[in-house]
């Protein structure tokens, strides 16, 4: 009985040694918790828009390359990116429409005293269209200072930035990826806006000093009739005038003997 009761024992206890295989290993763990952490660490720097390899400390909204591209697709500023036909187009109707809505009747209301109709007119036309290039020429003006806000930090070495305010303000040095990549665009796409933009300002510039000059010229005109004999002229003494204001200081002629 004890002969067939062995080989039972040695059954039972022959797969003892495959149970050490439920005992995992510590070193495997350990590198793949690092390899995790840093995949996540450069998972969150790229979702933030800075770039793994440069690690860039600058905030994703005050990075050049993003605020360059905020400001191509925002309004008034987008205007300035178009093409030259649509461009113009664009500021033609912003132009006209504050003339017509805000201008006009404006003017109209100035001049609603003036007997003169065709002066009334000439002068209502020529303050609605100051209105309207003045208004063009404010915001070409808030065109060129955004532009050349975002130029002049793409071009430049280092970067300005605030992490939670203006008390805290960094200064971070481009790499030199960086610093050519951003020299491309600045130069290669803000630099042109800002040409167009500044010519744009110089001809309103132009067009609403003679719109001035023309209106000035209208309301005060410097010609003056050659007979002026037998009218009021002011600052002058006039005999005849001065009967017909007070008739009875002149009851007779003068005895100059």
């Amino acid at each position: 009985m004890a002969a067939s009761m062995a080989p039972a024992i040695l059954i039972a206890r022959k797969p003892y040694p495959f149970s050490r295989k439920t005992y995992p290993r510590r070193s495997p763990i350990g590198s793949s918790s690092k390899r995790s952490v840093t995949i996540a660490s450069s998972s969150s720097s790229f979702s933030n828009g800075r770039r793994p390899e440069t690690e860039c400390p600058v905030p994703w909204d005050q990075q050049p390359v993003n605020e360059y591209q905020a400001l191509s697709t925002s309004f008034p500023f987008s205007l300035a990116a178009a093409d030259l036909r649509d461009y113009c187009i664009r500021l033609s109707f912003l132009g006209s429409s504050f003339a017509i809505l805000v201008g006009l009747p404006v003017a109209t209301f100035g001049n609603s005293a003036v007997a003169n109709t065709s002066a009334a007119a000439l002068r209502c036309g020529l303050g609605a269209a100051s209105a309207g290039i003045l208004f063009v020429m404010l915001v070409v003006l808030r065109m060129y200072l955004g532009w050349a806000y975002v130029g002049n930090r793409l071009l430049s070495a280092t970067v300005d930035y605030e992490e939670t305010g203006w008390y805290d303000g960094q200064i971070w040095v481009k790499t030199p990826e960086v610093l050519a990549h951003d020299r491309l665009l600045g130069s290669y796409s803000v630099k042109p806006v800002l040409t167009k933009v500044k010519f744009t300002l110089i001809g309103l510039a132009i067009s609403l000093a003679v719109c001035v000059i023309i209106l000035v010229d209208v309301e005060n005109p410097k010609y003056i009739p050659v007979n002026t004999r037998g009218k009021v002229i002011a600052g002058v003494y006039n005999d005849e005038a001065a009967r017909s204001f007070e008739p009875d200081a002149f009851c007779g002629d003068p005895d100059l003997s």
